[in-house]
Formats: C-alpha cells, sequence, structure tokens
C-alpha cells in the first residue's frame, strides 16, 4: 500500500486560497488550520482593538489597528507560517505604502495581540517564539480564562494579561498584569487600560 505525501503550502500558495467557510485561518507547518473563536473571545479581541483604536484616535497615531492582518513568520527550522493576530497594529506608513496588496505582511507588525483559546500553547510557545523571530516589538498575551501553565499563571491560576516588550537583544521579557493593575505599553504609552477591563470585557 502506497500513500501520498500531502505537499506542504508556502506562505504565497496559502494568501493564493480562497476560503469558502467563515473564518480566519493560518497556515501552520504547511497546512491550512481555521481559527474559530467563542463569543466570548471575541468581546475580549473586539474590546482591545475598539480602545487601541480610540487611542491612535485620540492622539492621531500613525498606526492601524485590525483583527484580519496576516503575516509571514518562521519556525525555529525555517518554515513559513500565517499568523493571524486577534488585534493587529501596523504602521500605517506601511499599510499605506500598497493600498491595492492584500492584509499580508513580511515585516514585523508594531503590536500583536493574542487572546488564548483552548490549544493555549499556540500562543505561549508557537507564536511567542515567532514573534519574538520576526522582532514584533510588542506582544499581548490575554489568558482571560487563565488557560495557560501554572508557570505563567501561578497557583491558583487567575486571568492575566502579559505583556512581552523586546529588548535591545531582541528577546522578550514579560510584565503580567492582573485585576485593577494599569496596562503598560510602549507602543500606547497613555493608554488607560486595567487587566481586569479586558479579562471582563
Amino acid at each position: 500500500m502506497t500513500t501520498t505525501k500531502q505537499k506542504l503550502l508556502t506562505f504565497e500558495q496559502f494568501l493564493d486560497i480562497e476560503f469558502d467557510e467563515e473564518g480566519f485561518y493560518e497556515l501552520v507547518n504547511g497546512e491550512i488550520v481555521r481559527k474559530l473563536a467563542t463569543r466570548q473571545h471575541d468581546n475580549v479581541a473586539e474590546f482591545i482593538s475598539d480602545s487601541l483604536k480610540d487611542e491612535v484616535k485620540r492622539l492621531n497615531l500613525n498606526y492601524r489597528v485590525s483583527g484580519r492582518v496576516v503575516v509571514k513568520t518562521l519556525t525555529p527550522d525555517g518554515r513559513e507560517q500565517g499568523r493571524t493576530p486577534d488585534v493587529s497594529v501596523v504602521d500605517k506608513t506601511l499599510w499605506d505604502s500598497n493600498l491595492s496588496a492584500y492584509t499580508a505582511f513580511l515585516k514585523p507588525l508594531q503590536l500583536a495581540v493574542e487572546v488564548v483559546s483552548t490549544n493555549w500553547e499556540d500562543d505561549y510557545i508557537d507564536k511567542l517564539d515567532e514573534y519574538q523571530r520576526l522582532g514584533i516589538p510588542e506582544y499581548w498575551i490575554v489568558d482571560y480564562l487563565a488557560l495557560g501553565s501554572r508557570n505563567y499563571l501561578g497557583n491558583p491560576k487567575v486571568p492575566t494579561v502579559f505583556v512581552f516588550l523586546l529588548d535591545e537583544s531582541g528577546v522578550y521579557q514579560y510584565t503580567p498584569y492582573r485585576g485593577a493593575e494599569r496596562i503598560i505599553s510602549r507602543t500606547f504609552p497613555e493608554l488607560m487600560l486595567t487587566a481586569e477591563q479586558i479579562i471582563q470585557a
């Protein structure tokens, strides 16, 4: 009996596919993965997106906030991935440089936000590594259901917003925010948002 090995997709091939079903898609290890989110997950992502958009508008910042951006990342062995963060903040000059292009980026976003689902390892391990390797300056992991490891969340596990910032050597350093603690963002230094506000969205 012979089995045919399915050919792994490249990032460019992934971008050319027209999907029949609604939802967001990622290219993971050469295969297409459909992302489905609960309404609660969407509420949290939308609250963050709206809050960041308000800040961009209030301060007239040169950013574009979107939930539909695909970014090309690489695994440690060089395999191309196509990631769709729940919320992306992109330099508006980069966004406007080619308005007829798809919302796919090869260059680092300014900020990526992942709202944790049941496959929490993707956000804490794989995407963390890929976003660091790409050089995304700021990455948030929003674990509103406290699904991640106790190594991060403590014991008992507590819903937490983690903000990862690239240091000078290109390595993420992170700060956890819980309850009424105000989130400190390098991208949005004047942002008045607490972990609790996000988690309860």
